[in-house]
């Protein structure tokens, strides 16, 4: 069995920061990609960040040169610093987890609420 858990979140001002992680740990082989995502009320889940085993990352336009991804590949372990946060960053954030094997695993989301 698989456990993907985020922790990091909570509620910070407008132009904050936050940090957070998320953990995968059970019978998971060679992780690939591991992401964010976030869904805000009444939105879709949409993409964040993502990072491929190799180090190549991506962003969504709205939180380019703002949030940076990183991850600790022997502890399975993917980071997101989020600076300069903004209101419309309000939303639960996803991790997900995708092995060489095509396999996904999503954890329960952790709020991150922006006050202005």
């Amino acid at each position: 069995q698989v456990q993907v858990v985020e922790s990091g979140g909570g509620l910070v001002q407008a132009g904050g920061s936050l940090r957070l992680s998320c953990a995968a740990s059970g019978s998971i082989s060679i992780i690939n990609v591991m992401g964010w995502y976030r869904q805000a009320p009444g939105k879709q889940r949409e993409l964040v960040a993502n990072i491929i085993i190799s180090g190549r990352t991506n962003y969504a336009d709205s939180v380019k040169g703002r949030f940076t991804i990183s991850r600790d590949n022997a502890k399975n372990t993917v980071y997101l610093q989020m600076n300069s946060l903004k209101s419309e960053d309000t939303a639960v954030y996803y991790c997900n987890v995708m092995t060489i094997g095509g396999r996904n695993y999503w954890g329960k989301g952790t709020l991150v609420t922006v006050s202005s």
